[in-house]
Parts: structure tokens; sequence; C-alpha cells
């Protein structure tokens, strides 16, 4: 019986080094070329590298790199997200009284250039979505995070979500409305990033 050999796996678990006093989360893969993120809410460091590619290699590439990942631990620090990463209940209530107090003349104004109509309205505290959508019962969430953004992103969210009740998902249908409705919304977006 002939022995089979184990293939290596093509992503290994991600483990923490340090470089140049810096804590990077090292995730070696089956790739060709590294990459590095600075990630939110935190500026956390995640470097994916190829498999065998020597830790001194990486050790360089990230140490070249390090006022790049010292300007962006710093945008993110001073950014939206990180505020809302913090926040108390009493400023999530104050966030939500914001949204609510302006979403509702929102869905009104668009309603009718839409041709939609909205049922209830719902805000959340959320970490992943900006808003969401359930076309069969036209119920709509807003994230009070949006009330950290400028209004245009609140009015963004909002088009998007109402354009949800034309089309379910987010193909080509769905972009030709929004280009319709908000020929901005691209740059409107980008500001929530």
């Amino acid at each position: 019986m002939a022995a089979t050999r184990k293939r290596p796996a093509k992503t290994m678990p991600p483990e923490l080094v340090f470089i140049d006093g810096l804590e990077v989360w090292l995730t070696r893969k089956a790739i060709k070329n590294m990459h590095l993120r600075v990630k939110p809410p935190d500026g956390r460091i995640e470097v994916s590298a190829p498999l065998h590619l020597p830790l001194a290699t990486i050790r360089k590439f990230v140490g070249e790199k390090r006022d790049w990942i010292e300007r962006q631990q710093r945008e993110i620090a001073q950014s939206p997200r990180a505020e809302a990463a913090a926040a108390t209940p009493a400023e999530v209530a104050q966030w939500k009284a914001v949204v609510a107090a302006c979403v509702p003349a929102l869905i009104e104004a668009w309603e009718p250039i839409m041709g939609v109509k909205a049922g209830k309205i719902a805000y959340r505290n959320m970490t992943s979505r900006w808003g969401s959508c359930q076309p069969s019962t036209r119920c709509i969430c807003i994230n009070v995070r949006l009330a950290l953004y400028p209004p245009e992103c609140l009015e963004y969210v909002v088009v998007h979500e109402l354009c949800h009740l034309l089309e379910r998902g987010h193909g080509p249908r769905f972009h030709a409305l929004m280009d319709t409705f908000m020929p901005d919304w691209k740059e409107r977006r980008a500001k929530l990033r």
C-alpha cells in the first residue's frame, strides 16, 4: 500500500508577530504577493504573505511601510467608526434621535420620485451594515451611526434601501437604478468607508 503524501494547507492560521514594535497579524496563504491592511475600528495590522516567504522579507516590507501604517492608524482613530466603537448608550440614543428625525422626511421626498412605498422603519446600532430592507414586508432598517456622517450619506442609504423595493440584489439592474435616481451615489458611499 502506497503512502499518500499530505498536502500543505492553503492558509495557515493567523499568528501574532512583533515587527519593529508593531503588533502584526500574519497569515500565510497560497498567494504570490504580500498584502498589508490596517483594519478599523482599532487599526489592527494584518499581513497576508506567501506560504514560504522568509519572515525577514516580511519584516523588511512592514518596516518600509511604517509611515503609511501609522498614518492609516491615525485616520482610523479619528474616524466616526472609531467614535462609534467607543460610544456610550446615551450617545447611541442621541444618534438614534437624530437619524429618526431625518429619515421620515427623506423617505417622504424619495417615495414619489422612485415610485415605491416603504413600510415600517426601524433604527438600530449596527456594526457591519448601513441599512437593510425586507422587500416582502417593505420594512427598512437604518443604522443610527449615520448620525456621525455628512447628511448626504444618510440620504444615500435611504435611497439605497428604497431601491431594494424595486430590485432585491446588488446586480446591474440595482446599480442602474441607483445611477438613475442618485448619479453621485458612489461618491456618497465612499464617505462611509
